[in-house]
């Protein structure tokens, strides 16, 4: 019998999950170095969708400690990846909601302590490794900075030029309406429409403080249509910092969980993800 991959890979979901990679990761804070590794793992706890990095112990630049304080409580954000009812945790969900059993430890330099920043997983398959908050630390793989969380090497991005004709509506507000955009197919999410910004009515739209960050695509920037509580951050557009995603650097999209989208006059459905 074929088996799906994609259902081979949610059948993993609520497993621990590492994959060895071959590039070697750095990490510092503030400037001092905290690992040098090219035997590092990424490392997916249970219900996570992103992976961190897990190291040797012995190839930390700094010392481990159990916490001297208890810390704060880490807010969860469950989200249901399909109408099926499957649930997992949104990536804003903090480092320390920890799905597998194992040891918080802070990490230690000559300068600076990063509570709760270490996790040494109790799996022998693991022994010897501890995983590290992504957000605590600035990370490069060989040269390249890492932004977000590292790159999941089952994770793809692939950017296609159509000529069909795609609009998108608001509260009965056309936003857009383009026959020159780029499609965007990511693992496990929707088809994005990527829009040239001379076929967005941004006169309409208004800029938004909001900043995020994707490994694959940059930083992005949003805009919002006053008056609609749909409408808020409704819109976005990556920066250029990546080569392998120049095909959309300064294109608009919308979140079509929201906005109404329309493909040579069809109406599209409103996917289910953790943006619904």
């Amino acid at each position: 019998m074929a088996t799906k991959l994609s259902e081979l890979l949610f059948g993993a979901f609520p497993d621990l999950r590492y994959q060895p990679t071959a590039k070697r990761v750095r990490a510092d804070f503030e400037g001092s170095p905290v690992v040098d590794t090219q035997e590092a793992l990424l490392v997916w706890e249970p219900k996570r969708v992103t992976p961190v990095y897990a190291v040797r112990e012995k190839d930390l630049l700094v010392r481990l400690r159990r916490p001297e304080a208890e810390g704060g409580s880490t807010e969860e954000h469950p989200f249901a990846w399909s109408t099926s009812g499957q649930t997992g945790l949104d990536p804003r969900t903090g480092f320390r909601r920890h799905t597998a059993p194992g040891e918080e430890l802070d990490v230690v330099g000559s300068a600076f302590t990063a509570a709760h920043a270490a996790f040494r997983p109790s799996d022998p398959d693991l022994e010897g490794y501890v995983v590290l908050d992504f957000k605590a630390f600035h990370w490069l793989e060989d040269q390249e900075e890492i932004i977000g969380h590292p790159r999941d090497p089952f994770h793809r991005v692939d950017v296609r030029a159509t000529l069909r004709r795609v609009e998108v509506m608001l509260d009965g507000v056309k936003l857009a309406d383009t026959v020159g955009a780029q499609l965007l197919y990511e693992t496990m999410l929707p088809v994005r429409y990527y829009i040239p910004p001379e076929d967005v009515r941004l006169d309409l739209l208004e800029a938004s403080p909001r900043r995020t960050v994707c490994p694959y695509k940059g930083e992005a920037r949003y805009w919002s249509l006053p008056g609609s509580e749909r409408g808020k951050n409704i819109a976005w557009a990556y920066d250029s910092r990546f080569i392998d995603a120049q095909q959309i650097h300064g294109l608009v999209c919308f979140f079509d969980e929201r906005a109404d989208v329309a493909v040579d006059g069809e109406l599209q459905p409103h996917p289910i993800t953790p943006w619904s």
